[in-house]
């Protein structure tokens, strides 16, 4: 290791120290935001408003949390929001490898027609009123699969995924499997899924992440509070705390409130963000492999 750090040349050893400089400041510029929310969830609003909350806590409290978890009806959308995570992540992962592998193979009669029809509708949709009417024609309304199916099948990902197989599974590969008999369903099964599971896991990251801050179909679809996800929860908890103009009574009290507010607020964020920052890191040696394959290869 020494010798060859001895090799290097002046420009070389300058050009490691401008990067590792450069990515050092990339890192604290998306770290920052994150770790100031988490620091602002835990103090004294009035020192936030102060500015002089930017790197520790200051008149450390847990009140938002206490008020963020007091609500019963959080813990109802945290275990609707880990419904829906978990079943669109299956429908939706499933659709999509059922959806990239016949596009990647060379035999798939049809198969230019089939994608220029896919592409068309990433450009094109019905719109939010033929959405909702269809729905509602498919008696999916106020329902869990009002959420889950309409979004199973994204186009972008079944491209990201079928440029994967095209680039990881040769055909060369099939023909020797089909030599030996191998039939087209155990060559997916016993080959082309063991070998992919670099971009089975980003697809999953994917749709766990869509899944879990998804809203606005649940505010659209959903009438009963008690199906809500957790993302329209913490909504509704902090639309509650709002304090408008009509409802001042007093400075003090709209003190409080604001104070109760701000508090509430970045607690939201930490609650809804904590599963997924959990998630991460154990698909993210998954995560850089399995996008770079899928979406320049081919």
């Amino acid at each position: 290791m020494n010798s060859l750090m001895k090799r290097k040349s002046r420009g070389d050893a300058w050009f490691d120290i401008i990067n590792y400089v450069l990515l050092t400041l990339i890192m604290l510029l998306v770290l920052y935001p994150l770790y100031f929310v988490l620091v602002a969830s835990i103090s004294d609003p009035n020192y936030i408003y102060s500015g002089e909350v930017w790197l520790f806590p200051k008149g450390f409290t847990l009140d938002g949390y206490e008020r963020i978890f007091k609500d019963s009806s959080i813990w109802i959308g945290y275990g609707n929001s880990i419904l829906y995570a978990t079943v669109g992540t299956l429908i939706g992962v499933a659709v999509t490898v059922f959806a990239a592998y016949p596009l990647a193979r060379k035999d798939l009669a049809g198969k230019s027609v089939i994608m220029w029809f896919l592409l068309v509708t990433m450009f094109f949709s019905g719109g939010l009123i033929p959405t909702y009417l269809l729905i509602k024609d498919l008696h999916m309304l106020n329902s869990m699969w009002a959420l889950v199916i309409p979004g199973a099948g994204g186009v972008f990902n079944v491209i990201i995924v079928r440029t994967f197989f095209q680039s990881s599974i040769p055909d060369e590969m099939w023909e020797a499997a089909s030599i030996d008999g191998c039939s087209n369903t155990r060559f997916f099964w016993s080959i082309v899924l063991p070998l992919s599971k670099s971009i089975l896991a980003v697809m999953v990251l994917y749709h766990v992440v869509g899944f879990w801050n998804g809203f606005f179909d649940a505010l659209i679809y959903l009438n009963d509070g008690n199906k809500y996800p957790l993302q329209l929860v913490l909504r509704n908890i902090l639309v509650q705390n709002q304090v408008s103009s009509g409802m001042m009574i007093d400075v003090e009290s709209y003190a409080a409130k604001m104070r109760v507010t701000e508090l509430i607020k970045y607690g939201v964020i930490m609650v809804s963000s904590l599963p997924l920052l959990i998630l991460y890191p154990f698909l993210q040696k998954y995560f850089v492999k399995g996008v770079m394959i899928g979406s320049i290869k081919g």
